[in-house]
Formats: structure tokens, C-alpha cells, sequence
């Protein structure tokens, strides 16, 4: 019987590993089921999956060891000081090795993100699972390999070297995105999930969270928040993509209150068109907002799609994206979106950056289409200036339209760098910045300062448009 098995390849030698105070063997993890888990950092469905791990790896932790085996797509995700952002911007606490020239996925032929690899307490794989929402599936698959294992008096082999490396200390953690008013700029502080309402030069008006990830309305300071991320003003109320929650969220700017205006606290996958009670719409990885003619406009990253919500009606419904990722221009309905996560609004038109496909895109309200400004697919990524699609831009995350000058400035996040689309020449150029910047994961602006998101070096950044000259924020109380 177990010549017919396969035993799982032992890892190589040279990966880059973290989490660990030094490289993993799977002979050594003999005794424990090991859950091989093959993602990109970029990767929405990625994303998703580790709620899941976090979920086994507490059930399970005397004998279940996961190892994240990160198989980077994009160029940027190659580099092992962004790898090692991402697994602190995540909070992941397994051991996770940086393959970026694909040995693991290949000695394994794993086909696509995630995969999820089961090798038994023997070393032998049990299978593969493709994709995200596999959680019961694996707990009772974990389950029964235990208990096999146990029967044959197998016991796991000493303790992991597990070993974290923290974020240095600063105002902010992992900022996502901004919104600047006229009077006040607002700041989505990610990863202390809360949202900082500042004065333009940062100095802090009002906290909006609890510091601690949860779903809860109340007041400011008792109201929680998951990771959030993209914010519009529409009159006295603040709506905030509270993306981990999978919810929108209104925060009433009179008096501090949080109220929950979509969505359960549960993610949904492949839910319907129409929803006539928001608050019971199943959302996806809600990433950013805009407003536009009394319709709130949400970038569905984890269903790539754009929804809209009518705010007189109180309804929401899907506006654009089939709900294939891929890049397809033509109706709405039709069209393929690639996780979207930027939204800037005006003219009758709503513009994108979708993620996936390093695209900036943009939707015609009045003829209900769907067409590519820069952009020419899934794996078509770079960084180069040009004309229109000729030019190339690599996971950008956000963008914001400025009429004073007729252009989109854009978050061009993979490659750290701020650019502008002429939406006359469709011409795309690169900002050069006195500041270097890591990750900008969103950006905002009023009259001539545009505020950016630098992420990964937990600041945000105001740039002089007139001037060409960029400053750090000093946030503070």
C-alpha cells in the first residue's frame, strides 16, 4: 500500500526563511501534519486564506506545523525585506520561505495561488487544495490524520525554532489609505485598525477604533474596526471600507458614533446582484470608496467588481466585473475586473486601479461601459512611462483624479512610486520625489498637496503639487 504513495520532496537548501531562527526540513516534521500553504503576498484570495490557517494552527498547534511557501508573482514580491512587511503587515506567526524562483511549486506542480498542500505525519502527501474556503475541508482531513497517527504511535519531533521580527515603533501602523477634505485629512491607520482624523499637517483631532481588530458599532473609542482601508466623506458621515470585516461603515463626524451600513462581519463569495437590505449583503474584501450623484461606490476587491449602493433607496447592487478576475473591457456586467482597490470619482465617471492586472481603468456612468486607460492583462506588469497601454505600472492600489490639472495621480505601488496619466494625452509619467517610498497604498489631495500612504515605512506624506516638493507628516496627538 504505501509503495503506491508519494513522499513529499524534501525542501531546498536555499530558501529564504522567516518566522524561524533557521531553515525547516520535512524530515524533521515527522510525527506532525504539515500544511504546505503556496501564496503570493499580492493575492486577495491569499489574503483570505490566512484567517483559516490562524484558525487550525490554534486548533492544532502541538501537531500541526504550517509553512508558508511564498511564490512570488510579482517582481517586487521577490525581494525578501517586502516578504518579511507583508508577513508582519498580515500578522503571520508560521514559518513562511521566500521561493522566488519557484523550486517548491514546481517539485510539487502546484497550477495556481493559493494552494494548499497536505503531507501526512509519515511524510507522504495527501493532497492538494486549490483556492480559498477550504477550512472545514482541512480540519476534518487534519483530524483524521491525527488520530491515524496516533494509532500507529507516531509522535511529533521536538519544537519549531520559531522566531518574529517586529516593526520598528511609529504613529502609525501600515497606513492604508487617505482622504483629504478641505479642513481635515483622514487617515485609514491599517494595522492598529482605527481611523485617525487629523488637520493637514497631522497633528491628530479625533481617534475613531479600539486599537483592536473586532466588529463592534458605539462611539469612538469603543468602536472596532478590522484593517481598514478606503474612506469618502459624504456631508457629516465618514464611510470607511472596513475591509477585514468585510462591511462599510458610517462614523456620524458630529458626535463619533460607528454604525455598521453594510455588510454582515462575514466574508461572501459568488453572492447575488441585488441586495434591498445592506446590512445583510455578504461582502468581499471591501477595499475603497467613492461618492458620486447619491451613490456610494465600493471597489469589491475579493469578489473583483464595483458595487454601488443607492443611498436614497438604501440598496446596493453589482455596477461592473462578471466576477472573473481578468482583464475584459465592454459592458459592465460583462467586463472582467482584477481586484480592485483605488476609486477616484468625477465627470460621470469612475476610474480604478485594478490591482491584478497593474491596470488603471475606467467606468462610463452614462454609457455603461468599461475600458482600460493602462493596462494589458494579469501578467503584463513593468515600470515604464508611455502612452497609454503602452506604458506599465505593477500592482497599483490607488488612485486619485485631480480636474485643476486634468490628470489621475496614481499609487503605483509595486514599484514605489507616485505617477500621473494625463487624461489628455493618456501620457503616463513618474513623479520624482526628494522622499523614497515604500509600498504607497493610497492617495489623496486638495488644492495643490496631494497626501500619500507610504505604507510599509508607516507614514504618510504630503507632496507640494506646485512646488514638486514632498514632506513627512508628523502625526501626532
Amino acid at each position: 500500500m504505501n509503495a503506491a504513495r508519494t513522499r513529499a520532496p524534501e525542501l531546498p537548501l536555499d530558501l529564504q526563511w522567516f518566522n524561524t531562527s533557521r531553515p525547516l526540513s520535512l524530515e524533521e516534521l515527522r510525527g506532525r501534519v504539515v500544511l504546505l500553504d503556496f501564496w503570493t503576498y499580492c493575492c486577495i484570495n491569499c489574503m483570505h486564506v490566512l484567517s483559516d490557517l490562524k484558525y487550525l494552527e490554534e486548533k492544532y498547534a502541538d501537531r500541526l506545523t504550517v509553512i508558508g511557501l511564498h511564490s512570488p508573482k510579482f517582481p517586487n514580491e521577490r525581494v525578501g525585506a517586502q516578504v518579511q512587511k507583508a508577513i508582519n503587515r498580515y500578522h503571520i506567526r508560521h514559518p513562511v520561505a521566500n521561493d522566488p524562483r519557484f523550486q517548491v511549486w514546481r517539485s510539487y506542480a502546484i497550477k495556481a495561488w493559493p494552494s494548499l498542500l497536505v503531507i501526512d505525519p509519515e511524510g507522504y502527501v495527501v493532497g492538494v487544495m486549490r483556492g480559498e474556503g477550504r477550512r472545514q475541508q482541512l480540519d476534518e482531513l487534519i483530524e483524521k490524520l491525527l488520530v491515524d497517527a496516533e494509532q500507529k504511535g507516531l509522535e511529533p519531533r521536538g519544537r519549531l525554532p520559531l522566531q518574529t521580527h517586529s516593526e520598528e515603533r511609529a504613529s502609525m501602523s501600515f497606513p492604508g489609505k487617505v482622504y483629504a477634505t478641505e479642513h481635515a485629512l483622514y487617515i485609514a491607520d491599517t494595522g492598529r485598525n482605527r481611523i485617525l482624523e487629523t488637520y493637514h499637517d497631522g497633528t491628530i483631532r479625533r481617534i475613531f477604533g479600539s486599537n483592536t481588530a473586532g466588529f463592534l458599532d458605539g462611539n469612538q473609542q469603543e468602536a472596532a474596526f478590522d484593517s481598514p482601508q478606503g474612506m469618502v466623506r459624504v456631508e457629516d458621515f465618514l464611510f470607511v471600507a472596513d475591509t477585514g470585516n468585510h462591511a462599510i461603515r458610517r462614523i456620524e463626524l458630529r458626535d463619533g458614533e460607528v454604525e455598521t451600513f453594510a455588510g454582515t462581519g462575514q466574508q461572501g463569495r459568488y453572492v447575488g446582484r441585488y441586495f434591498d437590505k445592506p446590512r445583510e449583503a455578504p461582502l468581499n474584501s471591501p477595499w475603497d470608496l467613492a461618492y458620486g450623484r447619491g451613490v456610494l461606490y465600493v471597489a469589491m476587491a475579493g469578489q473583483h467588481q464595483i458595487w454601488a449602493y443607492q443611498l436614497a433607496k438604501r440598496t446596493l447592487e453589482v455596477l461592473a466585473g462578471s466576477g472573473r478576475e481578468d482583464l475584459v473591457d465592454g459592458s459592465l456586467l460583462t467586463a472582467a475586473l482584477a481586484q480592485p482597490s483605488g476609486l477616484a470619482m468625477g465627470d460621470g465617471r469612475l476610474y480604478l486601479a485594478d490591482a491584478e492586472t497593474s491596470a488603471i481603468r475606467v467606468i462610463d456612468l452614462e454609457q455603461e461601459t468599461l475600458h482600460t486607460l493602462v493596462g494589458q492583462g494579469l501578467f503584463e506588469f513593468g515600470d515604464l512611462d508611455g502612452v497609454g497601454t503602452a506604458a506599465r505600472l505593477q500592482h497599483p492600489l490607488g488612485v486619485h483624479l485631480d480636474t485643476a490639472r486634468n490628470c489621475l495621480w496614481i499609487a503605483d505601488t509595486f514599484n514605489s512610486k507616485i505617477k500621473m496619466i494625463s487624461l489628455n494625452s493618456k501620457k503616463v509619467s513618474s513623479m520624482g520625489l526628494s522622499l523614497s517610498l515604500n509600498e504607497p497604498g493610497g492617495l489623496h489631495g486638495v488644492g495643490d498637496s496631494l497626501f500619500v500612504a507610504d505604507t510599509n515605512h508607516h507614514r504618510v506624506i504630503r507632496i507640494d503639487l506646485k512646488k514638486a516638493e514632498a514632506e513627512i507628516l508628523d502625526v501626532h496627538e
